[in-house]
C-alpha cells in the first residue's frame, strides 16, 4: 500500500483540486504518516491555495490578452 514520493505529490495535486478519489486519499494521508519531507509539501501546497484564493486572482480573458499582444507589436 506504500507509494512513492512522486505519486503522494501526484494525489497531493489532485486532491487540493477535489480530483483525487477517496482510495488515492487514503493513500496519501498513510503515507504523510511516514514521510515528513511529503506531509509538508502537502502543508505547503494547501496554504499556497489558501493564499491564491484569498487574493481573489483573475485572469485576462481571450480578448483582453490578444489587445494586449495587438499593443505590444505596436511598439515594436
Amino acid at each position: 500500500m506504500m507509494i512513492s514520493c512522486e505519486k503522494a505529490a501526484n494525489i497531493c495535486d489532485k486532491a487540493q483540486y477535489k480530483e483525487a478519489s477517496g482510495w488515492d486519499r487514503m493513500k496519501l494521508k498513510f503515507h504523510l504518516l511516514i514521510c515528513k519531507t511529503c506531509a509538508k509539501h502537502s502543508k505547503d501546497n494547501t496554504k499556497l491555495t489558501s493564499l491564491c484564493n484569498q487574493a481573489n486572482l483573475s485572469v485576462l480573458t481571450d480578448d483582453e490578452k490578444k489587445k494586449m499582444k495587438e499593443s505590444f507589436s505596436k511598439i515594436r
